[in-house]
């Protein structure tokens, strides 16, 4: 198999070839490099049944994780190979994943006995077990302060000491929060709470809750993501299907676009100015920003289902989680962003 990240000189090859070479799961196509994401790989992560949910990436050994919920897994992709290294079991209904490089350790989050269990090393060994409570779901890695965050239970943001392995402390929120995102700072985090309708403001330092912003126009806003750029947070509701951007000092409405269905992961490619949002209704949506509005420029099919992804700016590649049906095993959908027309009147390379 083809692998994804080639040498630089081979990278300008392809390009001027014009066409990408795309390794489905056996077939080999080739893709439209006029689409702002092309479809660039297809990895399968084996016998693999049932939902799937997010994602993390070890950068260093190019290898990404898969919280398999359904399979009660993770799977572990090769991405230099382009294929499935192992799976790792004895997780329970797994939800969130992250990689914490400092003491270079996979963080599991398990909905179904609430327990955040460590795997460490290159081999993965089993590391320790933090118990936490019910629905331990995203995580989220504070590498500059050295902290790990884990949503659960009823309404906390947990922290958790990497190299203690171990919970110093709650942050309560009044509900459960789904997705959440820390500024660049480390300063506050974002959580989104579908059960109230709101998106809470936390104060790191303080460790807790300073304001929450009503959604009243939406509801369920699971997916979420920080505009650094423009100072946006941006939130994806999946009643009605929509993106909007709240102002980050006052959580006011600046634009709203309408958007695929069962939304679990939004993306800024600041590079390009542009936000990538994986739904469940089986598409990717692409927007850019233009004449003050968010526009929807591509909706591209996926597949049914796969709604949770992982876009890496190291790597610059988008990474989709599909599920598996009666005719292909759940695979890693590769994409890789393509110039859009932004990038070529400013001469801009966005190639990696």
């Amino acid at each position: 198999m083809a692998h994804l990240f080639l040498p630089t000189r081979a990278r300008r090859t392809a390009s001027i070839i014009g066409m990408a070479l795309v390794w489905g799961l056996g077939t080999a196509t080739y893709a439209d490099e006029r689409a702002l994401l092309v479809l660039e790989q297809k990895s399968s992560l084996g016998k693999v049944s049932g939902r799937i949910d997010h994602l993390a990436i070890d950068l260093e050994r190019h290898r990404l994780f898969v919280a398999e919920l359904g399979n009660n897994s993770v799977g572990i992709v090769d991405l230099d190979a382009g294929r499935l290294a192992r799976n790792l079991s004895g997780v329970k209904r797994p939800q969130g994943v992250a990689y914490v490089k400092s003491t270079d350790t996979l963080y599991v989050a398990n909905a179904g006995d609430g327990s955040l269990q460590l795997f460490q090393g290159p081999d993965l060994v089993a590391a320790g077990r933090i118990e936490l409570g019910d629905d331990a779901d995203n995580i989220r890695v504070d590498q500059t302060d050295d902290k790990v965050f884990v949503g659960y239970g009823q309404g906390a943001l947990a922290i958790i000491d990497p190299k203690r392995r171990a919970k110093v402390a709650d942050i309560a929120l009044p509900a459960h929060p789904e997705s959440f995102q820390l500024t660049a700072s480390g300063e506050q985090i974002f959580v989104n709470l579908p059960e109230v309708r709101q998106v809470a403001v936390v104060d790191t330092h303080e460790g807790k809750l300073r304001v929450a912003w009503a959604m009243n126009d939406a509801q369920d806003n699971f997916a979420l993501a920080i505009d650094e750029n423009r100072q946006r947070v941006l939130v994806m509701f999946r009643n009605p299907a929509r993106l909007a951007a709240f102002a980050t000092n006052d959580g006011s409405l600046l634009a709203k676009a309408d958007a695929c269905g069962d939304a679990d992961d939004l993306f800024v490619d600041a590079t390009r100015q542009r936000v990538y949002v994986s739904c469940g209704e089986g598409f990717l949506d692409v927007f850019e920003w233009h004449a003050g509005k968010y526009l929807r420029t591509e909706h591209i099919p996926t597949a049914a289902g796969a709604r949770t992804s992982l876009f890496v700016p190291e790597l610059d590649r988008l990474f989709l989680a599909v599920r598996a049906t009666w005719t292909e095993p759940a695979a890693i959908w590769v994409f890789r962003p393509t110039p859009g027309m932004s990038d070529v009147k400013q001469g801009r390379s966005t190639r990696p």
